[in-house]
């Protein structure tokens, strides 16, 4: 990430407003550096009695209050910018959130390639929480690093014309160290982060899977694996904060000796008669007011660095490119019609196959359609692209009702999904009560609706307000799917698509969720993904997809003269 990345401005609107005031606020923090240094060189030169006319404490009584007033608006000014800064990066990180949130919504997380779920609530909570170092302290101290030197040296120039030329020689040495440092500092804190991420995945993985590793008595086994993961984690962290400290040493080192430069020409000078002692104390005192601005820069990027690095991988999510949306309301499938796939084909890049290869089926209200196939052959992947998450790579999915047909992409995903209910093949639910997860679909349907559907799902014994925990803590693995089935039947949408809905059902309760299944198909158009023979027999129709190699496949192709 730049200095200042100009896709913060645009991803982040309160980050112009601070700039804005970042502006501002080191214009007037230049004016009152220029201003103490005047002030201090005079009250010192009439103390004594040099340069000022007279000495004695009366004399200075007024300087001095000036000079108090100076440092206390000072004061004020960076307490300003502190309160500007804590404002804007809280804005900023919401709309961040925001933007990422919903990004990551339509690119379907765990759909189609990209961060999982893991890195992306990383990046979201403790990636843009470490923005703070970045609006309240880096942005600031950079704005002051380009203004504070520059009306310095310009002074400077007016007083002293050999200080103007050891600070102008002296001060670029000190940004060329900082960008030497900050390239080994970014790939460290790179390293860094993606030790993080790892680290993150690695623990969602062992916490989502633990009821099956202690089943198998692997639970402990995960100990020394985790605790490799923290170490590679703590090494990193470790040697991102050696180079921050051998930073510092070198551009205060850098700095200070530059500084020892001027004062060793002003001492000369004065000595020998050839400055006067006012101008020389003005020169010694602005010499190190050009300096600090830069020098604290190096310090506050090493202190936003985690911050730069997460907002880095945000801004490389935004903008990747998301499937093309259409405008086109989808036809309502209320009113009748169908759901049309001719010769769906997806290829994935990664594995170098297509699944699903050459679909074709049609579904309509009231039916129920059974895809079956072998597994990595592309059955939640169809899903997905009739969800209109991932784009077909080859054929077509219409949407047809008595008004025409629409091609898929070229329909409002808004208005398309408001006909879906969508059971995935590992049901999501939030912390809650059982009535608060299943109204997730309607949230004004009425407590009768809401019990109904959980009947309907088989959960007549469960209380609407049982407690849920994260991830369905709380209800067994049975439970919570049935729940989430529950949501997908109050919907009561045209279009149910289901990923192993009766997975880890026991005989009798998987025959009454196909009973609610087969009920609900009266009025919707179902696609069923399954391997259950019993969920299979209440089909219509059964649909078997296959993948294929893409190798296979484009030599197809190119044997039928296809582009």
């Amino acid at each position: 990430m730049k200095p200042l990345d100009p896709r913060l401005l645009r991803h982040a609107r309160a980050s112009r407003t601070l700039l804005v005031a970042c502006v501002a606020l080191g214009a007037a923090t230049a004016g009152l550096v220029l201003v103490q240094a005047e002030l201090l060189s005079l009250g010192i030169a009439r103390i004594v009695g040099a340069g000022g006319g007279g000495g004695g404490a009366a004399s200075i009584a007024g300087i001095l209050a000036a000079f108090a007033a100076v440092v206390a608006g000072r004061a004020l000014v960076s307490w300003v910018q502190d309160v500007a800064a804590q404002r804007a990066a809280v804005a900023a990180k919401s709309q961040l959130r925001r933007r990422l949130v919903a990004h990551v919504t339509q690119r379907s997380v765990g759909l189609v390639p990209g961060p999982g779920r893991a890195e992306v609530a990383t990046l979201a909570s403790r990636g843009l929480d470490a923005l703070d170092d970045y609006f309240g302290r880096y942005l600031p101290q950079l704005v002051l690093a380009v203004i504070v030197p520059a009306a310095v040296v310009g002074r400077l120039l007016v007083v002293d014309l050999t200080a103007t030329v050891i600070v102008v020689v002296t001060l670029p040495l000190i940004p060329l160290f900082m960008a030497l440092v900050g390239r080994a500092t970014e790939a460290a804190n790179a390293r860094r982060w993606r030790a993080l991420t790892r680290l993150s995945h690695h623990f969602l993985d062992v916490v989502a899977g633990l009821p099956t590793l202690k089943a198998f008595g692997r639970a402990k086994a995960q100990t020394e694996t985790v605790r490799r993961t923290t170490g590679r984690y703590r090494t990193a962290t470790m040697k991102t904060l050696r180079i921050a400290f051998l930073s510092s040493l070198a551009l205060e080192l850098l700095a200070t000796l530059s500084v020892a430069l001027v004062a060793v020409s002003v001492g000369l000078r004065l000595v020998d008669g050839a400055l006067d002692l006012r101008t020389g104390l003005l020169v010694i005192v602005l010499a190190p007011e050009a300096y600090l601005p830069i020098r604290q820069v190096g310090t506050r990027y090493h202190a936003s660095a985690e911050g730069i690095a997460a907002a880095d991988q945000v801004f490389a999510e935004l903008e990747t490119e998301l499937p093309r949306r259409g405008g086109t309301p989808a036809p309502d499938l209320r009113r009748g019609g169908q759901l049309e796939v001719d010769g769906l084909g997806i290829d994935h890049i990664d594995r170098g196959i297509v699944a699903p290869d050459a679909v074709s089926f049609r579904v309509h209200p009231g039916e129920i359609v059974a895809v079956v196939g072998a597994s990595g052959s592309g059955k939640t992947t169809l899903l997905a692209a009739l969800l209109g998450f991932v784009p077909p790579t080859r054929g077509t999915i219409r949407v047809r009702n008595a008004d025409g047909a629409v091609d898929l992409a070229g329909c409002d995903p808004a208005s398309w999904r408001a006909q879906i209910a969508w059971v995935p093949q590992r049901p999501y639910l939030l912390t809650g009560s059982v009535e608060s997860n299943v109204r997730l679909s309607r949230p004004d349907a009425s407590t009768s609706e809401v019990r109904a559907a959980l009947d309907g799902a088989g959960l007549a014994h469960l209380a609407l307000d049982r407690a849920v925990g994260e991830r369905g803590a709380g209800l067994s693995a049975g439970e919570q799917r049935r729940v989430a089935i529950a949501r997908a039947f109050l919907r009561r949408a045209p279009v149910l698509l289901l990923d192993e809905p009766t997975a880890g059902l026991d005989e009798n309760d998987e025959r009454e969720v196909l009973a609610t299944i087969t009920a609900s198909a009266r009025h919707a158009a179902v696609v069923l993904v399954t391997h259950r023979p019993l969920a299979i027999g209440i089909a219509d129709r059964v649909v078997e997809i296959t993948s294929r190699s893409m190798e296979a496949c484009s030599a197809d192709l190119t044997a039928a003269g296809s582009p």
